[in-house]
């Protein structure tokens, strides 16, 4: 099997999949559901529901706050307790919208039966009916950044398009839900794939998946020869098995692995080389909004811990509360622990178990034991493994340095806004040097003072 991979940095941290052959449980219902505004890049939603307004699974409850925003949709029916704030996976207190659930009576509009729908007998639906649906539905990009997926369809006319890439690497060490998701929904991932590649309008699309998982990438691509090949269909699709290697799943490190380009710094983006990325969890998504009328109010989402009784596989409603996932899993093991939203990489840790389930949730993960504890840090040694390991180039104890100072000026100009905080560097110091804690804290900084000095162009 030929095998490709990005051509920067990248690191093997010690692979945890402990639920890799768990198959996907359906959570239950919470009691009360926690809504966040803020569950996607840009503003926050607004809501269009009050107290006392009753709701069915699927209503709508928060609109779009602005063009980079998604509207919120309810996952559970029954009557809003309130609009008030909660504690989110930031560790502050934000907007969010509290139901009581009561029973489970969805909009009558969803289609929920198996059936599986197929882009040739529908032939309705055009590029732009596809991205209004995706629009509507409130779909963000399902590996945790969430970015409203309709944007990346409609790159700048200065941008061309030429094909789609599944980004279905999942490189964190933990997590299995997106393998899960492959391995029991394969079909309706190639439609959702097919219709991306519609709404973008480009013939070629790609399936990145690392071969740790091998069962993902027979099947996928038994599916796409049946699907696509045998057909003859218009569309050409492959599937691009790719070396063990974090962080594959980036963006731009999954660009440079599926079609040997190299996405420029800041402002740019994939579609600048012509690659718009979509999580596999997302073309699932796309299918359901699109062929099912299904907005997004629920996710596949890994539980996960060494010390975890039943760690497992959940589609879970958002707005679940995590201490009620922790419990269907044995319950918050003794002794030490640290709770992350996301995987021991990239996840951030959290303060409460009640912080719910959002669109961006692909994992709750228990750190336990010498796990949870950090090591003491050490002076810098100066022996460049963090620069080695970097996936994008830069230098990261400077980087860190720069920002513990506050030079913001020398770290924009060491292209410090590049760092996609993978970990990467924090990882490989063997002075347990808090490189990405230093980083990111500098990262925002900056960013924040060259969206002050454009505003301030823009007025000039």
């Amino acid at each position: 099997m030929t095998t490709k991979t990005f051509r920067i940095g990248g690191i093997h941290p010690e692979e945890n999949k402990l639920t890799h052959e768990s198959p996907t449980q359906v959570a239950p219902l919470p009691k009360q559901a926690i809504f966040p505004l803020s569950q996607h890049i840009g503003a926050p939603a607004l809501p269009v529901v009050q107290k006392g307004d009753k709701v069915k699974v699927g209503t709508k409850i928060a609109d779009a706050g602005g063009f980079v925003s998604a509207p919120i949709f309810s996952s559970v029916s029954g009557t809003v307790e309130k609009i008030d704030t909660a504690i989110d996976a930031t560790g502050y207190r934000k907007p969010c919208i509290i139901i009581n659930v009561e029973g489970d009576d969805w909009e009558e509009t969803i289609d929920r039966s198996d059936k599986l729908e197929l882009v040739k007998d529908h032939p309705e639906l055009t590029p732009e009916k596809i991205i209004t649906c995706i629009k509507d539905a409130g779909i963000v990009g399902m590996g945790g950044a969430c970015f409203p997926t309709f944007i990346k369809l409609t790159p700048p006319p200065t941008l061309k398009a030429e094909c789609v890439i599944i980004n279905a690497v999942e490189c964190e060490p933990y997590i299995t839900a997106d393998y899960r998701l492959m391995m029991e929904h394969a079909d309706e991932i190639l439609v959702g794939l097919e219709l991306l590649m519609k709404g973008a309008k480009v013939t070629k699309g790609y399936i990145g998946i690392e071969t740790n998982k091998p069962a993902a990438i027979s099947l996928l691509t038994e599916k796409v020869a049946a699907m696509f090949n045998l057909q003859s269909s218009m569309f050409n699709v492959q599937v691009v098995p790719l070396k063990q290697r974090y962080p594959q799943g980036g963006e731009k490190q999954l660009v440079d692995a599926v079609i040997q380009r190299q996405v420029p710094a800041p402002p740019a983006i994939p579609v600048s080389v012509g690659a718009i990325v979509q999580n596999v969890g997302t073309a699932f998504a796309v299918y359901q909004a699109v062929m099912k009328h299904k907005p997004l109010f629920e996710r596949y989402t890994t539980v996960t811990g060494k010390r975890l009784s039943k760690p497992g596989n959940y589609l879970v409603r958002m707005g679940t509360p995590m201490q009620d996932l922790i419990d269907l899993c044995g319950g918050m093991p003794e002794g030490d622990n640290k709770l992350l939203a996301g995987g021991p990489m990239m996840g951030k840790a959290l303060t409460s178990t009640e912080v719910p389930i959002c669109k961006g949730t692909n994992s709750v993960t228990i750190l336990s034991g010498d796990e949870a504890r950090r090591k003491e840090p050490q002076p810098c040694i100066r022996c460049a493994k963090c620069v080695g390991a970097c996936p994008m180039g830069l230098e990261p104890y400077l980087l860190a340095k720069l920002s513990e100072v506050k030079n913001w000026e020398r770290a924009e100009q060491e292209e410090i806004v590049s760092c996609i905080e993978c970990g990467s560097c924090q990882f490989t110091c063997p002075a347990h040097r808090p490189l990405l804690d230093n980083i990111r804290q500098g990262k925002a900084t900056v960013m924040g003072i060259i969206r002050v000095r454009a505003t301030k162009g823009n007025k000039s």
